[in-house]
């Protein structure tokens, strides 16, 4: 058994608190005894790196990620099997990004951080825009270098691949989706929606503040190393 939070934002996006630091979200982790997260921040993997290594000092697991979103303003978690290959992809959804500057009065600071949780700067470009880049390409984009695109948080009517398109394209190649933590009745949104038992499902906290880590950690029957090839198969 693993106990997991794969969507956790940090202060580089702009609507995560700036308490949201490297040694802030693992401590907090280390709290609730969860022992492999994914900091997946709107659109980047820039704080992705002071993450890891102060998790690496406590034992906890960091899964490189981001959260984007497509020109369908469909929010996607994307997961990674290791940095190079996260950076990759992270480059193409930077450059996919409208030249926007953010407006930190109105949208908040986007900071990066090192492993001490000292500023090294802010991003100018707005992170929160959707991206020029289509679901399709963004799937194809990441499973071609072998990471996991999942649809995240199905279960909200924002920013939702439900939501937006109405159902999961059956040619796209979905194997897992996101369940927010907040819905209490799973089994009555499986029920209304029987074709999504098909997919492994993960619950996350997507957390932009520490208090919404507070939460006793979701747990999958499986180990680190099989992670991915479990969130591959299908139904957990």
């Amino acid at each position: 058994m693993i106990s997991y939070d794969f969507h956790i934002h940090s202060a580089l996006s702009p609507c995560g608190d700036n308490e949201m630091t490297p040694c802030n979200i693992v401590n907090m982790c280390q709290l609730m005894e969860i022992d492999t997260i994914a900091v997946s921040d709107h659109n980047t993997i820039g704080n992705v790196e002071a993450v890891m290594s102060v998790a690496q000092q406590v034992g906890i697991r960091v899964i490189p990620a981001m959260e984007v979103e497509t020109a369908e303003e469909i929010h996607v978690l994307t997961l990674f099997p290791d940095l190079a290959s996260a950076k990759t992809v992270a480059k193409l959804v930077y450059d996919a990004l409208p030249n926007v500057d953010n407006r930190e009065d109105i949208f908040g600071q986007q900071v990066y951080l090192d492993d001490e949780d000292r500023v090294l700067g802010y991003e100018k470009k707005l992170l929160i825009s959707p991206t020029s880049l289509s679901v399709d390409e963004l799937f194809e984009s990441v499973l071609s270098v072998n990471g996991i695109a999942i649809p995240a948080h199905v279960d909200r009517h924002s920013y939702s691949i439900l939501t937006n398109l109405g159902f999961i394209p059956p040619e796209l190649p979905v194997t897992c989706i996101e369940l927010s933590r907040t819905t209490e009745d799973v089994d009555a949104f499986f029920s209304a929606r029987p074709e999504l038992a098909r997919y492994a499902v993960l619950r996350n906290s997507d957390a932009h503040r520490l208090e919404s880590l507070v939460l006793p950690p979701a747990q999958l029957p499986c180990d680190f190393e099989n992670l991915f090839d479990y969130c591959r198969g299908g139904v957990l």
